[in-house]
């Protein structure tokens, strides 16, 4: 079963370039597009700022399909369904990824189906490829508790209900190095967020939001301009080359492919000489810090490594 936890809140998937995109007017019957609403909605390019939003209330689980892709009819249904029994806990958002070219690249998305959830504007991965309905609910229920985890446990409407009033929570301003480096994210510009959180860490070393902040920066620094079939190629051509091995764990760390990440770093650390054998230890210790340590895929590459090394 695909695990879900609050540490996979640190994953790396970049989703400044969705952030504040307007919205743009669709005209249907002589109507303008609205803000999307309900249980289950279509989201494209231009409204998903709005869906990142609403995750900081209510858990989004985002459903990436086709219509040509046979097992998306198979699970979409089931995620449907779910979400609907819910009755507002969860919101689906389906989107098409022929139309929408923007999320589909922002989630990396390789293969379809491929669902992921929101919480609080973060991306945790759920699950790839079709997926019985047993196991759909027991990722949902995780999501549930992740989410309250993070304080997300709003709710919205059913499909043609009324909403009740509620008022907006009041949002604490971030730290000024994390507002500068949140800042430096959006821009693009990895470097100058790295130096932020690195000053943070500096004044005070127990700032685990920096830490896990200065992980998921260096990550997508690594892998900005990488092309993951050139980089599979450059590693299957030198399976001992450390560095193209590198470039296929991050993407594969920011694809959400945490156990393959890891299991190439260890089958790595098993072969390479002893001189090699510290910056691979190194890289795998600073993914596991970004995955986190109540995450189960790490206490057990934790546990592989540590046999490996004694």
């Amino acid at each position: 079963m695909t695990e879900i936890s609050a540490a996979a809140l640190r994953g790396a998937v970049d989703l400044s370039s969705l952030r504040g995109r307007p919205v743009q007017p669709a005209a249907q019957d002589g109507a303008t597009s609205e803000a999307p609403s309900g249980l289950v909605v279509d989201v494209t390019d231009a409204s998903f700022a709005q869906i990142l939003e609403l995750s900081r209330s209510v858990p989004v689980v985002v459903d990436l399909w086709a219509e040509w892709c046979g097992p998306c009819k198979q699970l979409s249904p089931i995620i449907e369904k779910v979400t609907r029994e819910l009755a507002g806990r969860v919101v689906l958002a389906k989107v098409d990824v022929d139309a929408n070219p923007q999320i589909a690249q922002a989630f990396r998305a390789q293969s379809i189906p491929l669902v992921v959830a929101l919480i609080g504007g973060q991306p945790v991965p759920m699950f790839t490829g079709a997926v019985p309905e047993e196991q759909v609910r027991e990722v949902f229920s995780k999501l549930l508790e992740v989410a309250a985890q993070n304080g997300v446990t709003g709710t919205v409407p059913a499909d043609g209900a009324e909403a009740p009033a509620t008022e907006e929570p009041e949002e604490k301003p971030l730290p000024p190095l994390h507002a500068e480096a949140f800042a430096a994210i959006e821009a693009g510009d990895y470097a100058r967020a790295i130096t932020a959180y690195q000053h943070a860490l500096a004044e005070n070393p127990r700032d685990e939001d920096a830490r896990a902040g200065l992980g998921q920066v260096r990550l997508l620094d690594r892998v900005q301009g990488l092309d993951l079939q050139e980089a599979r190629a450059a590693a299957a051509a030198a399976p001992e080359d450390v560095e193209a091995q590198f470039r296929v764990a991050d993407l594969d760390i920011a694809g959400g492919h945490v156990e393959d990440a890891f299991g190439r770093l260890l089958d790595l650390f098993a072969v390479v000489d002893d001189d090699q054998r510290t910056p691979v230890r190194e890289r795998l210790v600073e993914l596991f810090e970004l995955i986190g340590a109540a995450d189960p895929r790490v206490a057990s590459a934790r546990t592989r490594l540590a046999s490996l090394l004694f």
